[in-house]
């Protein structure tokens, strides 16, 4: 008897390399050993139909998922729900808030995001924590306290914060690295206009996901600067590589790290974030606290935990759908 088939719709592509390809790819290499699974970008009637749909993002996503339930109103469907869903479309957005009520069961990648939803639809909701594998800590000597931002040139990202900061330090020996696409030209504009003015900043563009990874791993600590976060991938990578993570005290981003974590900033705050750089740096105690607060979360990233929660819920979903 062949296998049943499972369609994971994602708005990103391998092309665009973000969080949701991530997601889609990682899932769909722990799905593989029972089911067949496939990625695709939509879903219309007169397609394939799969045994299960699995749809990223409540509003992109929202037109596959309503047809499906259309066409196949028996078949289950499961919505993962990004930082974009949770802090901003479903609060604004008709077609995103009509994704939550079409979806048999629904995911947020940490706990902050049940805030944002009500108690009936917490009551169908999963929280999975994201993974990466560990990596070793790097041990070798630096030249520079490198703080890397990684994520692609967009507002929800806050880039110009992380700019602003690179403005602001004064301490030689920090160089900050920016690593992403631009996605806006203006930010790019932005970008440029920064590493001119200052040589703490380097905007390197976008990298492939491992050489991205391998230069993380060799940096004093990772920024994440967003202003809305669902369950950052480069926060699991960062703490799983031994790297400190500065974030904006954000829902999504406490959801990561917890309420008690040293490292946050109030987002959008650059002389905050250049002061908690500088800090991390100069303060060596400062920073090896950040790396044990992080250490302690790095269990919550593991991909066996992660494997064996996707595939519980699936095969639930496929044996006994929820009710909506």
């Amino acid at each position: 008897m062949p296998h049943p088939q499972i369609l994971i719709v994602s708005p990103a592509s391998a092309r665009e390399n973000n969080g949701n390809w991530q997601t889609a790819s990682r899932w769909q290499r722990f799905l593989r050993a029972g089911y067949r699974v496939r990625i695709a970008p939509s879903w219309q009637d007169g397609d394939p139909v799969p045994d299960l749909l699995i749809a990223l993002h409540a509003r992109r996503s929202g037109p596959a998922l309503a047809a499906f339930r259309a066409a196949h109103p028996h078949k289950p469907a499961l919505l993962v729900l990004t930082g974009t869903d949770l802090y901003r479309d479903i609060h604004e957005d008709d077609s995103a808030r009509a994704s939550l009520g079409l979806a048999d069961a629904l995911v947020v990648l940490q706990p902050d995001g049940l805030a944002q939803l009500t108690a009936q639809q917490q009551a169908r909701t999963h929280v999975i924590y994201q993974s990466a594998p560990r990596l070793r800590p790097y041990r070798g000597r630096r030249e520079r306290a490198d703080i890397a931002m990684i994520g692609h040139l967009r507002p929800e990202k806050d880039p110009l914060t992380f700019m602003g900061a690179a403005t602001r330090i004064e301490d030689s020996a920090v160089r900050l690295l920016h690593i992403g696409a631009a996605l806006d030209p203006g930010l790019a504009d932005a970008a440029r206009a920064t590493a001119a003015a200052t040589p703490h900043y380097c905007w390197l563009g976008a990298l492939p996901h491992l050489p991205a990874r391998r230069r993380l791993r060799r940096c004093h600590a990772m920024v994440i600067a967003s202003r809305m976060e669902g369950g950052a991938n480069v926060i699991i990578e960062a703490v799983t590589s031994g790297v400190p993570v500065l974030a904006s005290h954000v829902g999504g981003n406490v959801g990561m790290l917890g309420e008690d974590y040293a490292g946050y900033f109030p987002a959008g705050d650059a002389g905050a974030l250049a002061r908690l750089i500088e800090r991390s740096v100069q303060d060596t105690r400062f920073h090896a606290r950040l790396r044990r607060q992080c250490a302690a979360r790095a269990r919550l990233f593991a991909p066996a935990a992660e494997r064996a929660a996707v595939l519980d819920l699936v095969d639930n979903l496929l044996l006994f759908p929820e009710p909506t």
